[in-house]
């Protein structure tokens, strides 16, 4: 073959190749999952993109929610927004409020014809992220709720029955003396306090947040969660940090790292924070069971709330994007996929169809523990107190909750003085969101 032939076909093929990819549409997704959890996001798009040849999903990671959650705000406001973002589940209110930026899901499921079915999620995520008739306004995708884990080496060496968790706040005392009596740095530690101690603690315990139905009834709702339940509570683990007995690691997830590191015997975390633990201490040392309750508030728990985060369509992308969108999150919530993302990371399956399917596989028999977060998001019918919240400003309003039990955990006011002052604050921010979306 002559040089000049050669030079014909390798530019034949250079401009096969820009064509071809000139004709995959590119979606962008800015994300919230880092380390392990970002693994899978990055494997489910891979899937996707091979899948199909029109559209190319481009994951991005941004960083913690709420980094990623001021990112695309700032990134709207700029007409410089991606097509997807995850946000969780305290960034809800916002965005129904940001009136001409979001693309309701059930709105470009109808335009794009691609078949959807909302009825088909589990009821406390479908109803979380509806609007008040019922549409369903951002895509479900790593739904989660608070679970109980603990470190069955750790409970070995303090004396304490592998296979047995204790069920109730009392009984959690003393496990954590006999952990740290036993030598463990830690007894207790909690990811996500706000969400966990204050926010599921009230729903576990038929115990309103805030007024007008936990936000959900008006945007004229009251913070009331300084209430005698959680004053005693935190007062409690202020207690407990003097012996070790609860360490606080930091906000979100950081208290995490004290499970890794075979630091703590015990944890309240998200069900997503399973594969983390598994990753570090292997499946067969990590429990999973209910959280704890205490007895002198009520007889037997009510139900926990969902967590975790959506995938919210943007405004303002080309139009010939958001088919692959839509593709992209029928693609998410398909039964295999939603399972397999349910399985690998500890997430909630967000549909009845990837639930039914875990089970029928088994996985529940050769994982025990997995399907604890189901249990307890369905374990009574939702009350006005346990039903989730919906809360304007919430992002902030949670920097002020964590501000102010951190100042307990440090010694610097008691619980009845920082809760009170929480809620004063927090009310404060709800006028402000209140008196902008009138």
């Amino acid at each position: 073959m002559s040089r000049t032939l050669l030079s014909s076909v390798a530019a034949a093929a250079v401009l096969a190749s820009a064509h071809g990819a000139a004709a995959q549409t590119e979606i962008q997704w800015w994300h919230a999952m880092g380390g392990k959890l970002g693994e899978a996001v990055n494997a489910m798009t891979d899937e996707f993109n091979k899948s199909q040849k029109d559209y190319k999903v481009v994951p991005v990671y941004k960083g913690s929610y709420s980094d990623t959650l001021t990112a695309v705000i700032a990134a709207f406001r700029a007409k410089q927004a991606p097509d997807i973002v995850q946000v969780f589940e305290v960034g809800t209110a916002t965005m129904m409020a940001a009136k001409g930026a979001v693309y309701p899901v059930y709105q470009l499921m109808a335009d794009e014809n691609e078949p959807f079915d909302p009825k088909a999620f589990i009821g406390p995520v479908y109803g979380y992220y509806s609007t008040t008739d019922g549409k369903l306004l951002s895509m479900p995708f790593n739904s989660s709720t608070p679970v109980f884990y603990w470190n069955k080496e750790l409970f070995k060496k303090a004396g304490l029955d592998p296979e047995k968790p204790p069920k109730t706040w009392p009984e959690v005392g003393e496990y954590a003396k006999k952990l740290v009596d036993s030598g463990a740095k830690c007894g207790l530690t909690a990811e996500w306090q706000t969400w966990i101690l204050l926010e599921n603690y009230g729903a576990w315990h038929n115990l309103p947040f805030a007024t007008k139905q936990n936000g959900f009834g008006g945007l004229d709702t009251q913070l009331v969660f300084n209430d005698q339940p959680r004053i005693k509570l935190i007062n409690m683990l202020a207690d407990w940090t003097k012996d070790k007995r609860f360490v606080y690691g930091g906000r979100e997830g950081k208290p995490t790292g004290l499970m890794t590191a075979g630091d703590c015997g015990m944890e309240l975390a998200s069900s997503g924070t399973a594969s983390t633990l598994f990753a570090a201490l292997k499946p067969e040392n990590v429990g999973i069971a209910m959280m704890p309750y205490s007895p002198d508030v009520i007889a037997k728990p009510q139900n926990s709330i969902i967590g975790g985060a959506t995938l919210w369509t943007l405004r303002g992308r080309p139009k010939a994007e958001y088919k692959g969108v839509a593709k992209f999150l029928s693609y998410v919530s398909s039964p295999a996929v939603a399972a397999k993302w349910h399985q690998d990371t500890g997430y909630v399956p967000i549909t009845l169809a990837a639930a039914k399917l875990t089970e029928d596989s088994g996985f529940y028999k050769t994982h025990p523990g997995r399907d604890i977060a189901v249990k307890e998001l369905t374990l009574n019918p939702p009350t006005e107190n346990s039903k989730g919240l919906r809360l304007g400003n919430f992002v902030q309003i949670r920097d002020v909750e964590d501000q102010e039990l951190e100042a307990v955990w440090s010694g610097k006011k008691d619980a009845k003085a920082a809760l009170d002052e929480a809620v004063k604050r927090g009310n404060e921010l709800l006028r402000k969101f209140e008196a902008a979306n009138e």
